[in-house]
This record gives C-alpha cells, structure tokens and sequence, in this order.
C-alpha cells in the first residue's frame, strides 16, 4: 500500500474502543506510529476502561473517552443513548483537526462504524482493517483475511495495520509505564503484611470481566492451598472492590494464610504490585496483559474462548483444557460446561507456578527472555497418530498433559500454522527445540510433519522419538 502521505500527519486518532488489554495490545503499534514522524502526537479513543491507562501510556498524548454504542462496553448497563449524543460527538471530533485515524479492531469486529465516524468528523487519513471494499470510509484498508486464512497475536495484527502505512519499529513491547509513588505505596502496603522487599511472594488475580474467562473460586481456593504448603511464599489476590465478595470466599476457603489488595489498588498500583510479584497466576484479563508488558513470569489461565490473546514476550506458562468447542468468542460459556478452564486440575497450575518460580532469576536477569538448558528445556513439538500437533514442555517429560498439549486438529498445515500463531511468548514464531511423538504415534507420518516444521518453524536440537 502506497501512503506517502501518512507521513506527513502529525495529528493521529488511535481508536481502539473496548476494553483495557485491547488497548494494551495495540501500544506497540502506536509506538511504532509516533516513532514514523518527528513530532507526532497521538491522542486515544476509547473506552473509559481503555482510557484509564492513559497516565501509563507514555507514547499517547491526550485521550478521549467514548462508549461507542456498536459496542459492548458502550451498550451495557441500559443507560440510554439518543442518537444525538454521538452527533454531538463527532462535532467535537471534527474540533480536533486530526489529519489522521486509525481504527484498531479484533476479527471479529468491524472497522466501518468508526470509520464512518471518522469520514464524517472530516479526518483526511482513515486506516483499518475491512472485509469489503469499503471505498470512502477508509482512505487506506488492509484486507481482512483472518480467522479464515491466518490467526495474528493480537499485538501483530495492530503492528501489521500500522506497517502497511510504513509505520514500523523493531520494539515490539507492550507499553506500561510504571509510577515511583505507585511502587513506593505497594512496597509499603507488602512491608505492612510481612512482606519484605526480596522476599519471593505470588500475586493472584481470580477475576476477569467475562463469566466464560474465570476459572472457578472452588479451584482457586484448591490452588492457593497447595502453593501455600508447597512454596511457603506469600500469597497476595487482588481485584477491583466488586470482586471483594469473590475474593473473600476464595480466602476463606483455602485454608492457609493469605492477603487481600481487592478494592484498595488503583490502576498504577496494580501495577506496580505486578512487577513487584515474583510470578502472576491470572484470568485472561487485563492484569494478565500488564504482567506482560511489565516482563514479570506469568501462569494464564487461558480459557480457549479465543487464540490470539496469548501472553507476548514474557516467560509464561498457559493452562487449559483442550475442548471441541474451543475459539467460540463467547462472554459466557455456550455449552454450559465450563470445561476449558473448569477442568485444569489445580496441582497443573501448582506445577506451572513452580517452574516459573524456578526460571524467574533467569528470566529476570535477561532482556532476551529465559535462559534454557538446549539439551533438555525449551518447547517440544507433539505429534499424534490422527494428524494432531501441539506444543508441550519437553523438560517435564510429560507432553501430553492437557496444560501443555494443543491439539488442532487432523490438517499438518493448520496444525503447524496454530503453533506460529500461539507463539513463543516472545513476539516471534514458535522455536521448536525438541521434536517429540505422543503415544502410539504413526511414524509414517512423523517425517512428513518433520519436514512441514521445518518449512514454518525453526527447529533446533535433535529429533526425538
């Protein structure tokens, strides 16, 4: 795509109107925007969950906050919106003189309404991604090709956008800009519970804002329990004050000795307590996202409602249990069985927390990421007698493990294809170390998939069978 003259707009709209970790994902490509053009400003739209980490962004300038009523986070709670309020809004957009806007959105969302938006406040440049040609409402479009040919991490498809408009950067971190007031009131509040500064503690987060992304409170009180008595660490939950109902009967329930930041942290200081944890056990949420960009280990538990929301570049360790049904995008569990997150067994997410406890020197050490033993660490390809592949650890000797293993499906390609999507917690492809088969594998086709990995991914070490 020709845009010369994208590089002449000092003025840019991010739009990226849902919630807090969406905004997070797309701070790499607004880095890579405000580093094109010397004297560049960019100002956010987004919602008021969006535009709380504006203190924490430090490439964004100005914010603006908007609940857009196409989507969910506008059109909650009932609140009335006449059509009025958002002509009124476009006004004030059209006051701004911005001389261009890009529209961020998942797949599974559309570009056009604020793009027509956009049209209709008077801003010159519009860039987005669209099914169709959506002739004057964006003035510059990338054809949106996903989920049907390609899965991006979320954070690659934003910096691809901005790319296709020659806006790129080699730093490719999400962006949380912490607060030394913030990190000075958490080391007090940890210092006040016994907590001393280098003493290896564990933060929890149990909630998430959708009910198809929390594992259960039962499970929670099950794991904190067992890392209590396994670790001796300090155990820390937070959460926003509505969740203080939440946290409570998870503490009462796991009977060892726990603390509680719900309701007392703002944004900053939740993220301040982030960095300072040893490692983060969290929901697919918001704090999982800032652990992420703050670089501190992270155990996710990832229920398979979509792909491309992964942990980026931090030592992290994904727990799941594979289901049919998996990648619905839905807030609520469809199927009613809640088995994608429900059926992780508690002593999995013990053991994840464990090795991440084990890697955290290392990993913390190193701004490449985890140093590894080649012979033995590092990630294993898994290939099964039906065509299914996936992704395990091959230090633990135990590749199949629901947490670990990712079955596709019976397509080498697709399979493969998955893995370069799920990455390796770095921004980059999967990097197989180490080639092993599951049980009863058919060789016939182990070296077919042998030569695919070779073709997608980058394959060290030696093959394992």
């Amino acid at each position: 795509m020709s845009a010369p003259q994208w590089m002449d707009a000092r003025n840019i709209l991010c739009v990226r109107l849902d919630s807090m970790g969406d905004v997070l994902m797309c701070t790499p490509a607004m880095r890579a925007l405000r580093q094109a053009r010397p004297g560049r400003t960019l100002t956010l739209l987004s919602s008021a969950s969006g535009t709380a980490l504006a203190p924490y962004l430090d490439d964004v300038d100005a914010v603006i906050t908007y609940a857009a009523p196409w989507m969910k986070t506008g059109a909650s709670h009932g609140a009335p919106h006449p059509p009025s309020a958002d002509s009124d809004f476009i006004g004030q957009l059209a006051e701004r003189h911005f001389d261009a806007a890009v529209v961020f959105t998942s797949f599974s969302q559309s570009a056009l309404p604020a793009a027509l938006m956009c049209y209709m406040a008077g801003i010159p440049l519009r860039l987005g991604h669209c099914r169709e040609n959506p002739y004057r409402m964006l003035s510059h479009w990338v054809l949106d090709d996903e989920p049907g040919a390609q899965i991006r991490h979320e954070v690659q498809r934003q910096r691809d956008l901005v790319a296709s408009v020659g806006c790129r950067s080699a730093d490719a971190r999400m962006q949380f800009a912490l607060r030394a007031h913030d990190l000075m009131a958490v080391r007090r509040m940890l210092e006040e519970r016994g907590i001393r500064r280098g003493r290896p503690w564990i933060l929890m987060h149990p909630g998430a804002s959708a009910a198809s992304r929390r594992y259960p409170p039962e499970r929670w009180a099950d794991v904190i329990g067992a890392l209590s008595r396994r670790t001796g660490c300090p155990i820390v939950l937070t959460g926003d004050a509505h969740e203080a109902a939440l946290i409570e009967g998870i503490r009462a329930g796991c009977g060892v000795a726990t603390h509680s930041l719900a309701g007392q942290l703002g944004l900053g200081q939740l993220g301040a307590a982030i960095r300072l944890a040893t490692v983060v056990v969290s929901n697919n949420t918001g704090p999982a996202h800032i652990a992420a960009a703050l670089g501190t280990p992270l155990a996710t538990l990832y229920a398979l409602t979509n792909p491309q929301h992964t942990p980026w570049q931090v030592e992290s360790r994904l727990l799941f249990h594979d289901v049919p049904c998996r990648f619905c995008y839905k807030s609520v569990c469809p199927e009613g069985h809640h088995d994608c997150l429900g059926k992780v067994a508690p002593g999995a997410v013990v053991d994840a927390v464990c090795s991440l406890m084990g890697a955290t020197r290392h990993y913390r050490s190193s701004s490449t990421g985890p140093s590894a033993d080649p012979h033995t660490a590092g990630p294993a390809l898994l290939l099964g007698r039906q065509g299914e592949a996936g992704i395990g650890d091959n230090a633990s000797g135990q590749p199949c493990r629901d947490q670990a293993h990712f079955p596709i499906g019976n397509n080498a390609a697709q399979a493969l294809a998955q893995l370069h999507v799920l990455g390796d917690g770095h921004g980059g492809p999967v990097r197989v170390q180490h080639i092993r088969t599951c049980a009863a594998v058919n060789f016939a086709q182990h070296d077919f998939y042998l030569g695919i990995a070779h073709r997608v991914l980058t394959v060290r070490g030696k093959r394992r069978v």
